[in-house]
Formats: structure tokens, C-alpha cells, sequence
């Protein structure tokens, strides 16, 4: 290996990047203990329904209604750009304590109530309390982590947030089982407020002093692109699919695959973990063919429209009349489903650059999880105009299929934009 003239020292005599701090890995925990949290709340709803839809006689629509209510507040908070503010300009770790006790209250309140309209009032507001999560993080890892350490944070982090559903799925048929729906709720909320104690004592107090602002120009850039509006079109697609999976399937598998409750809990929760196990496993691969030589842009949307495109078998699942063959097909489209989500946000950040990636991404997280809107109530009003969710999976399907034209077709050349003035 060359070396520098007059240098004696070798690149293999340089000291090795430190390892991380026991602080980081606290605060990483803390991190990772609230995603679950975060997950488990906002698909508690989900996995209540059924029995919530026969106790208050709620129709379809109603409840495509109440799982959608929550996406509302949290797409737009994000979208207008009012949880990232909060995150930059006031100590992050107060904003991160108040939503969490801002979704926990609503989770607690949801167990005492009955009407439809105090339902979707609490299912808001608990959109509004995890909308600020996400900006808080990122704000945390930017602040007290080291540079070298953030990728592994990042992915613990989101293996969480693909975990919770799959626990909070398990332990809460337990719960509906034994306690029923109203003290699942109450339960959750009272429990997850236990977090508060470590969290208020090794939280960080960093905060931005003089956040930074994107210039217009920037902005009006970037939704000039043609590739901007491919991968925010696309993340919507994407995530159409899982906010379908995450809301609806549990509702699907009682009412017309006869499932009792406790069976219903350990197959969405498989689900959910090989949905975990495809992201983990598809991350790893492209990384090691990346590093290998292969192309990066290549391998990136090769993983993420291939996924895509296997995840549409999920069209299959409500046609085939044999159990085992369904939930295969579940099974499969899940495993795709992960490979996806492995590597679609890689995409934004290397188009969008260090200037603009903040922006991008809050812009595409806001579109993306407007889908979080749309599939509870398409799949409401599927259910209720023809009786079944067939429909429901054909248009899950479909939209996945667009979502692989937009990062394949419309989403150009991956590599950094160009956001000089005299750029196009």
C-alpha cells in the first residue's frame, strides 16, 4: 500500500474509529424501545377491530375510517414541515418525551370510549404525537452520534420499527383474549408511559441553535425534477402496500378466512417478521454486491422493483381458496415486500445529496404516508360495496405495480442532482 512521501506511517498504523460510547448505546436503546412503542400504537387499532366493529356496531367504512384517521395528522404535520421545526428549535429531548406522552394518552383514552367521533379524535391525535418520532430521531443520531456509528443506528432503528408491529400483533392477541379490547388500550397506554423514567434521565438536551432553512429556489428545484416525483410516488405505492398489510389484514383473516383471534395474531406476526428478515437480508446482499464492484445504481433498483413487483402476488391471496397456499403467497409477497424497503431510501439520499436530502425526505415521508390514508378507506369501502375484500387486494396489487414503473421508469439516473442555479 502507497504511503505520502516522507511519511512513515502506514493507513494500517492509524487508529481505528472509536467504538461506541456507552451513552450512544443507551440512547440507541431508548431510541429503539420507543419505535416499538410507536409501531405497536398505531397498529394496536388494527388488530382490535374486529372485536371493537361487533361491540359498537361499526360498519366497514367506519372502520376504514378510524384506521386512516391517525395518517391524516401524521402525514400533514410532517408534510408542512411543523414536527421537523419542533425537533431543530426546541431541546430534542423534550419534544421526543411530549409526543410520546401525546400517543400514549391517546391510546390510553381509546380504551373509554364508544363513540365513532371521540374514536377518530383520538386516532388524531395520536397521528399528531408520533409525527414528531421520526424528526426526533434523526435530530438525536445528527447531534450524539458519530458519524461512523449512524448506519448501524439507523438499521437497528428500523428493524425496530418492522419488529413492533410483529410483537404488538403477538402480545396483544394475548391481551384482547384475556382482558378484552377497551383494557388493551388502557393497558398499553399506562405500561409505555414506563419509558418516560430512563428517557427523561439520559434523553439528550442538543438543539439546533441556528436551524437551517432551505432556500426557496431549492425547493421549487427539487419539485421541478422528474425524479423527485418518482420516488415520491413511488414510497406511496410502496407504502400502500404495507399500510394495507399493517391495517386491513387482520380484519381479513377473522372475517372471511374464519380465523379465531389467537391464530390471527401469530400469522400477521409472521408476516410482519419475515417482512423484518426480507429487509435485513436484501440490505446485506446489495451491500456486499455494491462493495464487490457491481453498479451501485444498478443493484439499488434492481432490489427495489423486483420487490415490488413479487410483492403484487399478494393478489393471489384472497382468490385462492386453500389456507395453506394463501398464507404462502402472504408469506412470499412479505419476503419481497422487505427487499424493497431495504434499499429505496438509499436511492433518496444519493439523488438527493448531503444539501438536500432533509427536505427530500420529509417531502417524500409526507406523500408516502398519505397512502396510510387511502388503503384502510379503499379497502372500507371495497369491503362494504361487494362484501369481501377482493377488490381491496386487487387494488393493493395494482398500486404496488405502478410503484415499481415510478422507481423503475420514471426515477432517473442515480446519482447525486446537480442543485446549482444553472441547473435544470
Amino acid at each position: 500500500m502507497s504511503m505520502e512521501k516522507g511519511s512513515s506511517v502506514s493507513i494500517t498504523d492509524q487508529p481505528k474509529p472509536a467504538a461506541m460510547s456507552r451513552s450512544e448505546w443507551i440512547l440507541l436503546a431508548l431510541l429503539i424501545a420507543s419505535i416499538f412503542v410507536n409501531y405497536i400504537d398505531r397498529g394496536n387499532l388494527s388488530i382490535a377491530a374486529p372485536l371493537m366493529q361487533k361491540d359498537l356496531h361499526l360498519s366497514p367504512v367506519q372502520i376504514g375510517l378510524l384506521l386512516s384517521g391517525f395518517f391524516w395528522s401524521y402525514a400533514v404535520l410532517q408534510l408542512i414541515g411543523f414536527s421537523g421545526w419542533l425537533s431543530d428549535v426546541l431541546p430534542v429531548g423534550f419534544v421526543l418525551a411530549g409526543g410520546f406522552v401525546i400517543w400514549s394518552l391517546a391510546t390510553f383514552s381509546t380504551g373509554l370510549l364508544s363513540s365513532f367521533a371521540a374514536l377518530y379524535a383520538a386516532r388524531m391525535l395520536l397521528g399528531a404525537g408520533e409525527s414528531l418520532a421520526y424528526p426526533c430521531y434523526s435530530r438525536v443520531f445528527a447531534s450524539d452520534f458519530a458519524q461512523h456509528h449512524r448506519g448501524r443506528a439507523n438499521a437497528l432503528l428500523d428493524a425496530g420499527s418492522k419488529l413492533g408491529p410483529a410483537v404488538g400483533s403477538l402480545l396483544g392477541g394475548v391481551l384482547l383474549v384475556t382482558a378484552g379490547w377497551r383494557w388493551f388500550f388502557i393497558l398499553l397506554g399506562v405500561v409505555a408511559l414506563v419509558w418516560l423514567i430512563p428517557w427523561l434521565k439520559y434523553m439528550p438536551h442538543s438543539y439546533a441553535k441556528r436551524p437551517c432553512h432551505t432556500r426557496p429556489a431549492h425547493i421549487l428545484s427539487l419539485l421541478r425534477r422528474r425524479s423527485a416525483w418518482g420516488t415520491f410516488l413511488g414510497h406511496f405505492c410502496g407504502n400502500y402496500f404495507w399500510f394495507f398489510l399493517l391495517t386491513w389484514l387482520p380484519t381479513y383473516l377473522v372475517n372471511e378466512r374464519q380465523f379465531s383471534i389467537q391464530r390471527m395474531t401469530v400469522i400477521n406476526s409472521a408476516a410482519l417478521f419475515i417482512t423484518a428478515a426480507g429487509t435485513v437480508t436484501a440490505g446485506f446482499v446489495s451491500d456486499r454486491v455494491i462493495a464487490r464492484g457491481a453498479p451501485l445504481g444498478t443493484v439499488r433498483r434492481t432490489v427495489v422493483v423486483s420487490g415490488l413487483i413479487c410483492s403484487s402476488v399478494i393478489l393471489a391471496v384472497a382468490f385462492l381458496p386453500g389456507t395453506v397456499a394463501a398464507i404462502a403467497l402472504l408469506f412470499f409477497s412479505c419476503l419481497a415486500f422487505g427487499a424493497y424497503t431495504s434499499n429505496h431510501w438509499a436511492i433518496t439520499q444519493t439523488l438527493a445529496g448531503a444539501r438536500m436530502a432533509g427536505r427530500w425526505t420529509s417531502i417524500q415521508n409526507g406523500i408516502g404516508n398519505l397512502s396510510g390514508v387511502a388503503a384502510p378507506l379503499v379497502a372500507g369501502y371495497a369491503v362494504e360495496a361487494t362484501g369481501t375484500s377482493k377488490a381491496a387486494f386487487v387494488v393493493s396489487a395494482i398500486i404496488v405495480l405502478v410503484g415499481a414503473v415510478m422507481w423503475g421508469v420514471v426515477v432517473g439516473p442515480i446519482s447525486e442532482v446537480d442543485w446549482s442555479p444553472d441547473s435544470r
